[in-house]
């Protein structure tokens, strides 16, 4: 297997872009990444493309051959391949793609992500984002996303996990970097009064506990390691990409407090990589809900159980606090959330942390650098590795 390089990345702003269609926010994105790259276009032989529910956001099915014809690849007939799996959407398509480079059936690969969901009303919008648990037994029964993660903090704080507040310091985290990167949604600090006094959304989550709704895409390109320098100076190695899955509705598992895929795929990137979890400079976790931020770090090894929160509210988790920097791009909480182009923007800053670009926001000397992508409630779930060269 060849090892594979990070060697271009772009994204769009993140937020209500109605004035923005799907595919011109899936170009932007792409034509940003090959700039990057110092790539025409001619040089790319494979499409990746992550996206949840194009079909029910904007009625369009079919979006790989879209995004294809309208990058001007489909007149070259370059395979370009749509991956799906809830908000792990990106990450899994990061990964087929670093697969694809590694495996030498293609040599530069371009992965995007892209979802365009402020089209619809908010019911609606709820209403397909909670498909991604189980349609069936939780969401056919009433259960939303946000009641899931409700759930699951209730847990924590009972358990003496993690508190309430320490719960909140998730979004002060995420909004505190998010002031600092220019394409975030939200660009402005809260305090973690802000967050406890917002409005009820599922007891005892509220409004601030919750990532928002988002238009907006990314892009990465990959090529072999060995062939990097002939594009640029400017790339980062993929030192691991694992995944793994759990059962898709929560009362199946054991314990609601730990996401065994997280763990498993932590595990089996670490001994790719090999390193440990204390040797990542940098992380961008998946904190949909701030919850989730709680179980991410305490389920990578980054925390010990119940060590986690204390973290956050510590400021242990900021740029500049010596400790791992945590969601440095605002995360989902501040930087926006739709839901394809997560992953994969997750993986566009960690490539600038890695290589120094990330302006105000830089983690000094950041060697190693994790993204870790979620679909569902932990059903799905991707662990990415990179390292500065």
């Amino acid at each position: 297997m060849r090892e594979v390089a990070v060697i271009g990345v772009g994204a769009t702003k993140f937020g209500e872009l109605w004035e923005k269609s799907f595919r011109s926010l899936g170009l932007e994105a792409g034509m940003k990444a090959m700039e990057d790259a110092n790539l025409s276009g001619s040089e790319v032989d494979g499409l990746f493309i992550g996206n949840m529910s194009a079909g029910r956001f904007i009625n369009q099915q079919h979006i790989d051959a879209l995004i294809a014809d309208y990058s001007g690849m489909a007149t070259n007939h370059i395979p370009a391949t749509r991956v799906e799996a809830g908000g792990a959407s990106g990450g899994v398509a990061f990964r087929q793609g670093v697969m694809a480079v590694a495996s030498g059936m293609h040599d530069v690969v371009l992965v995007g992500g892209a979802e365009k969901m402020t089209d619809l009303d908010d019911t609606s919008i709820n209403h397909i984002m909670d498909s991604t648990a189980d349609a069936e037994w939780e969401a056919g029964m009433g259960l939303t996303l946000a009641s899931l993660h409700a759930m699951i903090a209730r847990r924590l704080i009972h358990e003496g996990v993690a508190t309430r507040e320490e719960i909140a310091s998730v979004a002060v985290n995420s909004h505190f970097h998010g002031e600092l990167n220019p394409g975030a949604q939200f660009r402005k600090a809260v305090p973690i009064e802000t967050v406890l006094r917002s409005g009820p959304v599922a007891d005892p989550l509220g409004v601030f506990d919750c990532a928002p709704i988002s238009d907006g895409a990314a892009a990465v390109v990959l090529c072999p390691l060995s062939e990097a320098k002939r594009y640029t100076d400017r790339y980062v190695k993929v030192s691991a990409v694992a995944q793994a899955s759990d059962t898709l509705a929560l009362f199946q598992r054991r314990d609601i407090t730990r996401f065994g895929a997280t763990a498993a795929a932590a595990e089996r990137a670490y001994a790719a990589a090999g390193i440990s979890a204390s040797d990542i400079s940098v992380a961008e976790v998946h904190d949909d809900y701030t919850v989730s931020g709680i179980l991410a770090l305490q389920d990578l090894g980054i925390c010990a159980r119940g060590e986690a929160g204390k973290a956050f509210l510590s400021g242990a988790t900021r740029v500049g606090s010596g400790k791992v920097a945590v969601n440095t791009s605002g995360g989902l909480k501040a930087r926006g959330y739709p839901i394809g182009a997560a992953g994969v923007a997750q993986i566009a800053e960690i490539t600038e942390q890695l290589r120094g670009t990330a302006d105000k926001r830089q983690v000094k000397d950041a060697r190693y650098g994790l993204a870790q992508s979620v679909g569902g409630t932990g059903s799905a779930v991707t662990v990415s590795i990179l390292e500065a060269v």
